[in-house]
């Protein structure tokens, strides 16, 4: 598995009816393996997150939208950044990813973390529980669904789950790659060396650093060469071929959020643009490039929550940043 270049679709905000809004999620896929990305990624919410919007803004379930657009393509990579561990019985888990594999002929990644939007879990009935909690939870749903993604029966007596010999037929391959989502170094760090191919970073880019250190520690840990798990990083990017105009979308987004740029203090203002890639094409390779890939990052997973569902949007992205992360 290599994934160094994603595209995410965290926000279904589209200015179209209802009816129209699948084959938007198909035209941005369809385009984003046309320009090269590797990956596409659904996100695993009920409800647009707090950090991105309303919770009543449109949300697709992530494993019924990854199905439909199995069929609908022919060789990205299909997962979700990131499976809530906590809304799937870990054996089930394994079957629908697996299930996803055998749709889109050996495309699929598990994409999987802890959870943490506690909103959708108490209005949905979802445990939620404390942070441990879900880490304890993770490490034991890990320890099933890696066996039963390897062909093997597995067996556990847990604190969190119960199973017995579970079978997962049919299976492409025993490889399904697995990947991990999060910025904890102690917990997510521990769990990706001894489970994961391949970990994607979300946090703010002058912690990158520090990061790639606890990484590397975590691996030290358990005896894995770190060079054998791939990174990435989640980018949230506003391009346009104009970079006024991607600086006017980005500002009219942190608005609808509540953030108002022209008047935010400097501190405010680099607060809640950390995380954040914007202007024409030059520029956020740059930003890219300067910010996150020369800080030791592997691959770059974006979205485009702005634009993204603009024809020629996406193209425009990959081929600004599939040149940089080019093995």
């Amino acid at each position: 598995m290599t994934i160094r270049l994603g595209y995410q679709m965290p926000n279904f905000r589209y200015s179209t009816p209802v009816t129209d809004l699948f084959p938007t999620v198909i035209a941005q896929v369809r385009e984003a393996e046309s320009a090269g990305f590797d990956a596409a990624f659904a996100v695993d919410h009920f409800y647009q997150t707090s950090t991105l919007g309303e919770p009543d803004r449109p949300m697709l379930e992530s494993y019924t939208a990854l199905g439909a657009l199995a069929t609908a393509t022919e060789k990205i990579q299909l997962s979700v950044l990131c499976t809530g561990n906590t809304f799937r019985n870990p054996p089930m888990l394994a079957k629908c990813v697996s299930t996803l594999d055998v749709a889109s002929g050996g495309r699929a990644v598990l994409g999987i973390g802890a959870g943490w939007f506690e909103l959708e879990h108490r209005q949905y009935g979802y445990e939620f529980g404390t942070l441990t909690d879900r880490f304890e939870r993770l490490d034991e749903a890990l320890q099933i669904i890696t066996a039963m993604l390897r062909g093997e029966r597995p067996t556990l007596d847990g604190k969190w789950y119960h199973v017995e010999n579970a079978i997962n037929e049919p299976r492409i391959r025993n490889d399904l790659p697995i990947l991990l989502g999060g910025s904890g170094e102690k917990k997510t760090f521990a769990l990706a060396a001894r489970f994961a191919d391949h970990l994607n970073i979300n946090c703010n880019t002058s912690l990158l650093p520090r990061k790639l250190d606890a990484l590397d520690a975590r691996c030290a840990e358990v005896g894995r060469d770190r060079s054998t798990l791939e990174t990435s990083y989640l980018a949230f990017v506003f391009i346009d071929e104009n970079g006024d105009r991607a600086r006017k979308l980005q500002r009219e987004f942190l608005l609808d959020l509540g953030v108002d740029l022209s008047t935010a203090s400097e501190a405010e203002r680099a607060a809640a643009t950390d995380r954040m890639f914007c202007g024409a094409p030059d520029e956020v390779a740059e930003q890219l490039e300067t910010r996150v890939l020369d800080k030791g990052i592997d691959g770059i997973v974006l979205n485009l929550l702005a634009n993204g569902h603009q024809p020629g949007i996406v193209e425009l992205a990959g081929h600004t940043v599939r040149p940089l992360v080019e093995a």
